[in-house]
């Protein structure tokens, strides 16, 4: 049951925070770029849009193994995501993504050069604190009376 309820929190907090930093291997080198994500948790899979002409998508179908990082820094709750990626060329879905962020780098969903980016994560681990403040306060009496201060739940989870 655990498991269940860290595999849905790091899900809601997936969608609460909705951008994260996509890192995809080229060559030796890691490289990590901001992406908005869509997710579909029935089918453990996040979306992205993504252009055909992209170095991503040839890094991806290379070395398909990524890694999203996802972080609320105001909130004080990170998530990182490591699973597989390959890129799509499903129409439909890009339709059903078609949303504002899009608009700033394509004119319409039936673009041609728009592919959709499909992650299905393998594994997750979550950090969710009460805020910043509180951490702040938490870390403050800590170190007063020496011992280690909650910051919070963190989980590592299976998806």
């Amino acid at each position: 049951m655990a498991n269940q309820d860290n595999a849905t929190r790091v899900w809601e907090l997936i969608d609460k925070i909705g951008f994260c930093m996509l890192t995809t291997r080229s060559g030796d080198d890691l490289r990590a770029r901001p992406m908005s994500a869509y997710t579909a948790q029935l089918e453990n899979a996040i979306y992205f849009l993504t252009d055909v002409s992209s170095h991503k998508d040839d890094e991806i179908t290379r070395w398909p193994n990524v890694c999203l990082a996802f972080a609320d820094t105001k909130g004080q709750k990170y998530v990182s995501v490591s699973g597989t990626a390959e890129v799509q060329n499903d129409r439909e879905r890009t339709k059903e993504l078609w949303a504002t962020p899009a608009k700033a780098w394509w004119d319409n969903p039936d673009d041609p050069s728009i592919r959709i980016l499909k992650m299905t994560p393998a594994t997750a681990e979550y950090w969710d604190s009460p805020g910043t403040i509180i951490s702040y306060i938490k870390m403050a009496a800590a170190a007063v009376s020496n011992t280690k201060p909650d910051m919070g739940d963190n989980a590592e989870v299976k998806l």
